[in-house]
């Protein structure tokens, strides 16, 4: 039998994968696009303080795929934690991960009955 997954935590990170390719194509552009070097000093002052919030965000993702192909509760809370840490890094853009963090959540929730499907599945399928 096939096992079953988390939609919640594939939509989290999905989501969370999308944000991170933006923040990299949005400051790599940012950077590589000024004309003065001033512009080019600013925009490389923004990337620095980002920074952070990018590193944290590339972690969660990490740990959303480990949660969504592995089954992981663990490694689902550790995503929403990290989503959360996200946010606080850059409160400007908590806004974008907020979607990713209450899926995390809530895919922390439905992983336990997942997991106890897949458990049942195994022993009458086998």
């Amino acid at each position: 039998m096939k096992k079953k997954h988390s939609v919640c935590l594939l939509i989290s990170g999905i989501i969370g994968l999308a944000y991170f390719v933006y923040l990299i194509c949005y400051f790599s552009s940012a950077i590589g696009g000024s004309e003065t070097a001033l512009e080019a000093a600013g925009a490389s002052l923004a990337t620095a303080l980002v920074t952070p919030h990018m590193i944290f965000v590339a972690l969660a993702v990490i740990f959303n795929a480990l949660a969504f192909f592995m089954n992981k509760s663990w490694a689902a809370i550790t995503c929403g934690i990290l989503y959360c840490v996200a946010g606080v890094m850059f409160i400007l853009y908590i806004y974008f991960v907020v979607p990713s963090i209450v899926l995390s959540f809530v895919g922390v929730a439905r992983l336990k009955k997942i997991n106890a499907e897949n458990a049942a599945n195994n022993t009458t399928g086998a």
